[in-house]
């Protein structure tokens, strides 16, 4: 019998509440771990008679792959997949997908909800008005502003298409260039330090990788203007956390918006500026994204106990 681990948010895996059954009416025995609760020995315990992995955000490295000998599938139950060691997945010869596109809708509206809620100050006027005073607070219009894209994917582009009903100009930056959708989304491409010092706000929706690791570092927020604002709803390692802060803290940039974090849970350091906006690593927590998530991940599975070749093999 094919066994089957998933690890995931337990909030997560509630929103998914048939995933369990469908895997089993497979033929399947599945087993979920809540990874809120759970410590990389119990993983490394658990997965040793795994044949099917499905990795939320823990990482499934060497160390974990050489523990499961009997492992032939890593499914990730999203999109990202800098947890997992692809190549020596590969070497190993153990299969490897994810979810790519399912969770953008989501991301994208978070992005989009950071950046008015910086432009405004939304949080902070709440929070001032909730502890009994009635301050204002002066703002920006994004009418007209121009939005730096840092990754022109599937999240960078329903990002775009949300910019243009708020009539606002976009830069995008990255190694691909999907040149029909700029054409449609009114996005021009820029190259990267053009794009940080035009853009009022930036946001970062590009995938970790090597060339990515500490992109926006002291070197590149000192080109950002002074009323700039940077949002990032993709990986935390994409910025130097500590050349931001000393950025935040010195006013070199008006702000920040951040779902993602070097570390998460985040420093208190980071979180205890006043004008940066904090949100729990949400961007992908809707209950239709993680239905869509759901049904690529039975379909995977059904397609692999059938030997089927299966979608969004990564290569």
């Amino acid at each position: 019998m094919v066994k089957v681990l998933l690890t995931l948010n337990g909030l997560f895996y509630r929103a998914a509440p048939r995933l369990k059954e469908r895997i089993e009416q497979l033929g399947a025995e599945f087993a979920f771990l809540d990874s809120n609760r759970l410590t990389r020995q119990d993983l490394l315990t658990h997965i040793k008679d795994v044949h099917i992995y499905i990795a939320g955000v823990e990482k499934a490295d060497r160390e974990l792959i050489d523990a499961a000998p009997g492992l032939r599938y890593i499914m990730k139950f999203g999109a990202g997949i800098d947890n997992i060691d692809v190549e020596y997945a590969n070497e190993k010869g153990i299969l490897v997908t994810n979810a790519p596109g399912q969770n953008a809708a989501a991301v994208a509206d978070l992005a989009f909800g950071l950046l008015l809620s910086g432009a405004r100050s939304i949080p902070q006027s709440n929070t001032v008005v909730k502890a009994g005073l009635w301050q204002s607070a002066m703002g920006y219009e994004l009418d007209g502003k121009t939005l730096g894209l840092i990754g022109f994917g599937e999240i960078g582009k329903k990002i775009a298409r949300r910019a243009s009903g708020f009539n606002m100009n976009v830069l995008a930056y990255g190694t691909y260039k999907d040149y029909n959708a700029a054409k449609r989304l009114n996005v021009r491409f820029a190259e990267f330090d053009d794009l940080l010092t035009k853009s009022d706000f930036v946001c970062i929706s590009t995938s970790l990788r090597p060339a990515t690791y500490h992109l926006i570092n002291q070197e590149k927020l000192a080109k950002m203007k002074k009323t700039a604002y940077l949002i990032n709803i993709a990986r935390g390692e994409v910025v130097d956390e500590s050349a931001l802060i000393q950025a935040l803290e010195q006013k070199q940039i008006r702000g920040a918006a951040l779902d993602v974090f070097e570390t998460e849970p985040p420093a208190a350091r980071i979180t205890g500026l006043g004008n940066v906006i904090c949100t729990a690593h949400i961007g992908g927590a809707t209950y239709e994204s993680i239905r869509r998530i759901e049904e690529v991940t039975y379909q995977n599975i059904k397609r692999f106990i059938e030997k089927q070749p299966p979608a969004f093999r990564v290569p």
